[in-house]
């Protein structure tokens, strides 16, 4: 049965992702702050992708999980995916005060865990929220909307660096008192954004059928892991396909972010985080302006994207977006003038704001509704397990064949951008069809 869902104003759909904002702040310090925390607290380099295990690890155990079980709760006062919100973002604004106080590695990235798990208890039931709330005709703009948001958040946490740097001297232990107001400011953020969104936001009742549906397939403790592995069983083809795509996108995020403040630091200041202290943290404060431009080309072009992958598709979208962002990774390592940082990431935060929105317009129509949840969840597995794998892999890479060069380390993630680049033209996808119904059951069209 096809429910007919009104459709949202502008100003609604806004409102409605506000939340993703504040998810995407602590995720934005995730980017840029925490390896040079790891760095001020004496890590190696071939040590940092294991101290980053914390964020996929809890991705790939907690977000299908918690999908299953969003899809499967109803609260009459509380609704479906709404406590998952405010648990994670609770959570998360906890980890965000306390992370900078940390005094050694371990503690650094125990914390690490703590704030992935807030992270990603919010980041998938709200996912699903936007399939939920939306009619088929604006899925598109809800989906790019977080995009926007994704942007924003990531923006302003990265560009509170390179200001509080500007404003805040000192340190606590190891820890600049700049990296303090960065993370308080987003502890504040992240459970402020939700709590909007929850208050602006009602969910959709559902149907007496799919309350009985619900009714029915309430298990134990096992049965978010059952109702995953039989999603699998039935995933369509198209998600396969993207599961190709995100192995090596994922895998090269994550090689720049762990890299990119050691790599301009190489590239522009000639020193490391062994070499010339102060002269480290002014990369560190560079790297989150580089990386808060990129997230401002993320949000300028989040909705003209939406428009490209009408007219043509988001297939063709992706593919060009990832083709430039793979170039930009490529140069981004030769070039020794900070100013001119800033053109290789223009074109990879509009790569940004694709990955955040595009691949979900691509397979959103092969889903039933009534597995939202859960299928977003699997293609969280899908960018988390190659995350996973590069924790585990590319420390001994970077040792033994990029002789723990942060600028080769970032011409390697700009290669398997294009590899990915070239997966996405395997896909099968089709153009976005004005009014285009979603099944409630069952397969595909």
């Amino acid at each position: 049965m096809n429910i007919i869902k009104p459709r949202l104003s502008f100003s609604q759909i806004i409102n409605m992702n506000v939340g993703f904002f504040g998810i995407q702040y602590s995720f934005g310090l995730q980017q840029s702050a925490i390896n040079p925390i790891y760095d001020f607290l004496g890590a190696s380099p071939d040590e940092i992708p294991l101290l980053n295990l914390a964020g996929p690890m809890t991705g790939l155990l907690i977000q299908p999980i918690i999908g299953a079980m969003s899809d499967k709760t109803w609260h009459p006062r509380w609704g479906r995916r709404k406590p998952y919100f405010l648990v994670g973002a609770l959570l998360c604004s906890i980890a965000l005060f306390i992370y900078p106080f940390s005094s050694s590695l371990w503690m650094a990235a125990g914390l690490l865990w703590i704030l992935d798990a807030g992270n990603n208890t919010a980041m998938e039931p709200y996912r699903a929220f936007i399939a939920d709330k939306l009619p088929a005709e604006q899925q598109a703009t809800g989906f790019l909307s977080q995009s926007f948001f994704t942007g924003l958040g990531i923006t302003l946490a990265n560009i509170s660096l390179f200001i509080f740097q500007k404003f805040i001297p000192g340190e606590h232990g190891s820890i600049p008192y700049w990296v303090f107001g960065s993370f308080f400011l987003g502890s504040v953020c992240s459970i402020g954004s939700v709590l909007w969104s929850m208050s602006k936001t009602p969910e959709i009742p559902p149907s007496p059928e799919e309350l009985m549906i619900m009714q029915q397939h309430k298990g134990g403790i096992f049965a978010p892991f059952i109702e995953i592995s039989e999603a699998i069983k039935d995933m369509p083809k198209v998600m396969w396909q993207l599961s190709l795509v995100y192995l090596f996108q994922w895998y090269a995020l994550f090689c720049y972010w762990q890299n990119a403040s050691k790599s301009i630091a190489q590239s522009v200041w000639h020193t490391s985080p062994m070499g010339d202290k102060q002269l480290y943290e002014e990369a560190v404060g560079w790297t989150g302006l580089v990386n808060g431009w990129y997230n401002i080309a993320t949000f300028l072009s989040a909705f003209a994207l939406v428009g490209l992958a009408k007219k043509y598709s988001p297939k063709l979208v992706h593919v060009i977006c990832l083709l430039i962002a793979g170039i930009g990774l490529m140069l981004f390592p030769h070039i020794e003038n900070k100013y001119l940082l800033f053109a290789p990431m223009t074109g990879f935060g509009v790569a940004w704001a694709s990955m955040m929105g595009i691949p979900y317009l691509m397979v959103i129509s092969e889903i039933p509704k009534e597995r939202y949840g859960v299928y977003m969840g699997i293609i969280n597995m899908m960018i988390v397990i190659p995350m996973i794998i590069q924790n585990l892999t590319f420390g001994y890479v970077l040792e033994h064949f990029l002789d723990n060069d942060s600028g080769k380390a970032i011409t390697f993630a700009g290669i398997f951008l294009l590899i990915a680049c070239g997966a996405t033209m395997l896909m099968k996808s089709g153009k976005i069809e004005e009014g285009m119904e979603i099944p409630t059951s069952g397969g595909g069209h």
